[in-house]
Parts: structure tokens; C-alpha cells; sequence
């Protein structure tokens, strides 16, 4: 067969045939009387070969030695392959995501790609610096790569950065919630922690809602967070979050500030000095959880804070009765 009808059969063009003749790939077996390429049915079969084999990526070096070389182990070629596949993938997504982020910043010109193509370079720099500048300075640009800052937020451990990040997030307007809830999923609970720290700062109706929600998280540290920023917030829904913390002394202060803060609401004052007292009465016989519960009356004012601390002035625990003694004294004193 001749190098046209071989061509035309095999989809491989003549100039490729002749160059797999050059490097001594496959030769044809005969010639015509006028000294034209002629094709046997092996010399076919061997073009398919060299085919297949570099659909799978192999070089035509490689693929004359896996023909050739008696001693050839696939297992090793296939196994290097796949680890060079792997790299392809992985540099490849690595540009689509970059290509998506541009994308969604819809820059206006060059101008703005280049500064968005920076930006993302600097926010993956080694340089803790760099980073912390790269989300400082990303509030000045008239578009925010969102996904970018969220992913570096998720993904930094060094806590200046991190709080430049928290903050440049806060201050890239809408979509930056949705992404963030998208990390309380993940199965690493540091990632699930930033993702809750930055959804903290969040000043939108949409962070407050994820937030709400968050209260039911199956990992406490979210569930706590979550609490603190929604008693700051005025969400009622946070206060037996908020009671826990007391009486577990996570953040207990902390907690106790957010509880006399949702509070300043006479009808709420009365509802959390009553969970407060329920708590007291039931929910631990530990002495130093009660002497914790005790001190966060101080801050609930109302009638049922001050029936309960009159109570409490009177307990059997020395410390708890100094301390409700003490805090009415305060009270009555305003």
C-alpha cells in the first residue's frame, strides 16, 4: 500500500509518516518499481501501535522503546504516566480557576487583568507579607476576586494575614457569605473555624441568616462563634448558646457581654434571667459553673434578675452568696 492510501486510512498524515520513517519508528517493507513506499499489512499494524501509545501521552522516544526494547516494563512507563497526568490536571485546573476568577471580577480592559493577575499571584506568595498585602490593598481595586480572598482566608494560618483577609472579605459586598458557609462543610475543623471567624465579619443580612443557622453546627466551635457574633447582632435565637459557654467557661466573659447585650430589652432581660435561674437550679451542680452563672445576673437587669440574686444571696455556697450580695449592692446603689 502506498504512503497516500496509508495516509488517507490511518489519519495519519504522509509528512507524519515519513518523520515515524526518520526516527526509525516504522519502515515501509518495499518499494514500488518506481521506488515509491510500499506499506505491508504489518508495517499498518505497527502505525496503529505508535497510535495508541501516544494517546496515552507517551513520547515518540517512548513509544519506539516500548515497540522495541524486549526488555520494556509497561507497569513503570504507565505508573509514571499517571503521576505526570496528575500534574497536567492539577496545573491545568489551577489555570481554569485563575481564568474563572478574572473572569468573575469582569475586568474592563488588559489594565485590569494585569492587576488581577497580580493580585492572585501575591495572595499565594510564600511571603506572609506579601499576602497581608495583597488583602489589604485588594479593598482599592474596583473588583474583588471574592473566590480568591475566601479561598486564601480558609487556607492562611498566619493571624495578621488572616485579619487583613477577614477584612478585605468584609468589605467585598455580596457573594463573599454564600462562599465562606460553603467552608463550615469542610471535614478540616481549622478550615471550619476560619470560615466561621470571617463569616463573623460579615456585616450583611445574609451572614447574619448562615450565622442563625450555624447554631446548629456539629462542631461547638463554629456553634460558638456563631453565638457570640449573633448576641452582638441583638439575635435572641443565640442565648442558650451563649449559657453553655458560661457554664462550660468557653469564652465565658465573653459570652456574659452578649447576654447583657441582648438584654437591654426588657422582655428579653426577664426570658434570659429566667433560663439563667433554670440553669442555675437544674442544669449543673458544679460550684464553679454557678458561681459563673451568678455573675452573669449581674448584667441582665429586671425584676426577675434581682429576685434571683436576692435568692442567690442566700445560697449555700459562700462565694456564689458574696457575689449576688455584692452585685445588688451595685444595683441598688444606681
Amino acid at each position: 500500500m502506498l504512503i497516500g492510501e496509508v495516509a488517507r486510512r490511518s489519519g495519519v498524515s504522509a509528512r507524519m509518516l515519513r518523520h515515524y520513517e526518520s526516527l526509525g519508528l516504522v519502515r515501509p517493507t518495499g518499494r514500488t518499481d518506481a521506488g515509491y513506499r510500499a506499506y505491508s499489512g504489518e508495517d499498518i499494524r505497527r502505525i496503529f501501535h505508535i497510535e495508541s501509545l501516544r494517546s496515552l501521552g507517551l513520547s515518540l522516544r517512548e513509544v519506539g522503546r516500548a515497540l522495541d526494547d524486549p526488555g520494556f516494563r509497561p507497569s513503570e512507563l504507565v505508573d509514571d504516566l499517571v503521576h505526570r497526568t496528575r500534574e497536567r490536571i492539577a496545573s491545568e485546573t489551577e489555570l481554569l480557576t485563575r481564568l474563572r476568577r478574572i473572569g468573575a471580577a469582569e475586568p474592563a480592559g488588559w489594565e485590569d487583568v494585569l492587576q488581577i493577575v497580580g493580585l492572585l499571584q501575591a495572595l499565594g506568595s510564600k511571603s506572609a507579607g506579601t499576602r497581608q498585602r495583597a488583602a489589604l490593598s485588594s479593598a482599592e481595586e474596583a473588583a474583588w476576586p471574592v473566590e480568591a480572598l475566601v479561598e486564601a482566608a480558609l487556607s492562611e494560618t498566619d493571624p495578621n494575614v488572616a485579619g487583613a483577609l477577614r477584612w478585605a472579605l468584609a468589605q467585598s459586598g455580596e457573594g463573599g457569605s454564600a462562599l465562606l458557609a460553603e467552608g463550615l462543610g469542610s471535614p478540616v475543623a481549622a478550615v471550619r473555624k476560619r470560615a466561621v471567624q470571617s463569616l463573623v465579619e460579615m456585616p450583611d443580612g445574609e451572614a447574619t441568616a448562615l450565622l442563625r443557622d450555624a447554631l446548629a453546627h456539629p462542631d461547638i466551635v463554629v456553634r460558638r462563634y456563631a453565638a457570640l457574633a449573633l448576641g452582638a447582632r441583638g439575635v435572641a435565637d443565640a442565648v442558650p448558646t451563649l449559657i453553655d459557654m458560661v457554664v462550660e467557661e468557653a469564652n465565658d466573659v465573653d459570652a456574659a457581654d452578649a447576654l447583657g447585650a441582648l438584654a437591654s430589652d426588657p422582655a428579653s432581660a426577664d426570658r434570659i434571667a429566667a433560663r439563667l435561674v433554670d440553669c442555675l437550679a437544674h442544669g449543673t451542680a458544679e460550684p464553679s459553673a454557678r458561681r459563673r452563672l451568678t455573675q452573669a445576673l449581674a448584667d441582665i437587669p429586671g425584676p426577675t434578675a434581682s429576685r434571683a440574686l436576692a435568692d442567690l444571696a442566700q445560697d449555700e455556697d459562700r462565694v456564689v452568696a458574696l457575689t449576688a450580695t455584692y452585685i445588688l449592692g451595685i444595683r441598688d446603689a444606681r
